[in-house]
């Protein structure tokens, strides 16, 4: 079984996700982190637990989403994962933060290996699927445990909201239909981690999103 930890970190209010099981096999989704005390709340949960971070992944690679990824990869040796049309995404990132106001980012390695559209990925006992549901940027990857009811969304669906579309690569029409198509089809108890804010079920926003 799946516990899920939420941080909340960074100026953008950013979620940022650390799934584990029983074996205590860990991911870490969307690390946040860019203050130094951010980076050793995380590594202290993790040590505190006595977990072991075998997987990085980003939904996306907006620089809220991403600041951490150095980090991780210096603490843990791991490379992030997403689909290949997000690396725009990330290697824009340098190019920007200091304009807003982020002189310190770290930047982010780069992949190994690309996640694809579809399929599943591992840790433990457990396993993700892959929702491949662009719209707020251009690859955004949703991941879904089926066995725990639970959607790790990104900046997809929100509680009462949708992700921003207007930003390089978004797309409004495109976002409304990959959340009826893909999301809305989940059973109504999947829990929706999102991004930012705070955690939402699928049943609750078919029923109450004001976007739908």
């Amino acid at each position: 079984m799946i516990t899920v930890k939420t941080f909340t970190f960074n100026a953008y209010s950013e979620n940022t996700y650390l799934l584990y099981d029983e074996t205590k096999e860990c991911v870490i989704i969307d690390p946040g982190m860019y203050e130094g005390f951010e980076q050793n709340e995380l590594a202290a949960f993790i040590k505190q637990e006595g977990l072991k971070p075998v997987l990085l992944l980003n939904t996306h690679c907006h620089l809220d989403h991403v600041f951490g990824n150095k980090f991780i990869f210096d603490t843990y040796g791991l490379k992030p994962q997403f689909h290949e049309g997000e690396l725009p995404i990330l290697n824009a990132v340098p190019g920007y933060a200091p304009s807003m106001g982020f002189t310190r980012y770290e930047v982010s390695p780069q992949p190994d290996r690309f996640l694809p559209e579809s399929g599943t990925i591992s840790f433990g006992n457990s396993t993700l699927s892959l929702i491949f549901a662009p719209g707020h940027s251009p690859a955004h990857l949703c991941f879904y445990s089926a066995a725990d009811h639970i959607l790790i969304g990104g900046d997809v669906l929100f509680y009462g909201s949708i992700g921003r579309t207007d930003l390089p690569g978004g797309n409004h029409q495109q976002l409304i239909q990959n959340i009826s198509d893909k999301l809305f089809v989940l059973p109504d108890e999947t829990k929706v981690y999102p991004g930012h804010g705070p955690a939402t079920s699928i049943g609750f926003e078919k029923q109450h999103n004001p976007f739908f």
